[in-house]
C-alpha cells in the first residue's frame, strides 16, 4: 500500500505515532513542508533520510534551502540572527534552527543568537543538500479515476502542461510550492497535495488535499497529521503530540 503524508512541519512525535498506524512495509511519501513551525525539523529530517522515504519540494523546505545558504555563509561570524533571516524565522525558521542547537532565544532581549556547535552545523549543512534533491512532484505507477495520481506540494493539476517543458520549470516551481487554489475539475491528473491547512479530507472530490493542519493546535478541527492511501481511499490520522 502507498501512504501520502501531509505537512509534518518538525512534529516528530506525531509522525512517528502516525507511521506506527501504517502497515508494516507500506511505501510512505511526503508532500513536503517536512520543517519549520515545529521543535523537531531535524529529527523528522534524520528518520526520513534514515528510512529512504520519499518527499516532493515544499515552500519551507525551499526557504531552509535559500536562507540555509546565508546561515553556512555566516556561521558563526555573527553573533545574532534576527537581522538576516527575519522572513524565514517569522515563518518557522527559528524553531528549525534551534532543534540542530546551533541558535538559541537571548534570555535578555529575546533575539535569536549563534551557538557554536560543529556536530549540529555539519548536520544542518548535510539536510539542505539532501533537501536540494527532493523533486517538485512524484508521478505514481497507478492510477485513479483513470488519471494518473502526482504528489506534489501544492496544486500543479492545473499547470501540468508545464511539467515537461524544460523552459518553464521556474513557473511550474511557484505553482508547486505557493498555489493556494484547488484544482479545476477537467484536469488530466489526479493530484495529491499538502500546502494549505484544512479541517476535514474529502476523498470523493477528484483531488486529495492531505493537510489537517498538524501545528495549529489552538483551532477545533485542526492539530492532526494525516496519511492518504492510494489504493484505499482510507485516511488515518494522528492528533497533534507535543
Amino acid at each position: 500500500m502507498t501512504y501520502i503524508i501531509g505537512d509534518v512541519h518538525g512534529n516528530f512525535d506525531t509522525l512517528k505515532t502516525l507511521i506506527a498506524k501504517l502497515p508494516l512495509n507500506s511505501e510512505i511519501i511526503f508532500v513536503g513542508d517536512l520543517v519549520d513551525r515545529g521543535l523537531n525539523s531535524k529529527e523528522v529530517l534524520e528518520f526520513i533520510r534514515i528510512n529512504n522515504y520519499k518527499s516532493v519540494l515544499g515552500n519551507h523546505e525551499r526557504m531552509m534551502i535559500d536562507y540555509g545558504t546565508s546561515v553556512i555563509k555566516n556561521y558563526p561570524k555573527h553573533h545574532y540572527m534576527n537581522y538576516y533571516l527575519s522572513d524565514w524565522l517569522y515563518n518557522g525558521g527559528k524553531q528549525t534552527l534551534i532543534s540542530y542547537k546551533i541558535a538559541s532565544i537571548d534570555n535578555y532581549d529575546k533575539k535569536l543568537i549563534c551557538l557554536q556547535n560543529e556536530e549540529g552545523f555539519e548536520a544542518f549543512k548535510s539536510d539542505i543538500e539532501f533537501l536540494k534533491t527532493l523533486p517538485l512532484f512524484i508521478e505514481l505507477p497507478i492510477k485513479k479515476d483513470e488519471k494518473i495520481v502526482v504528489i506534489s506540494h501544492a496544486n500543479i493539476a492545473d499547470v501540468w502542461h508545464l511539467a515537461k517543458d524544460e523552459k518553464k520549470q521556474n513557473e511550474l516551481e511557484e505553482y508547486a510550492l505557493w498555489n493556494r487554489k484547488n484544482p479545476k475539475k477537467d484536469v488530466e491528473i489526479f493530484n495529491i497535495f499538502g500546502h494549505t491547512p484544512i479541517k476535514h479530507i474529502d476523498t470523493s472530490k477528484h483531488f486529495i488535499n492531505i493537510d489537517t493542519g498538524c501545528y495549529i493546535k489552538n483551532k477545533s478541527g485542526y492539530g492532526k497529521l494525516s496519511a492518504y492511501c492510494v489504493q484505499t481511499n482510507e485516511i488515518i490520522s494522528q492528533n497533534f503530540q507535543s
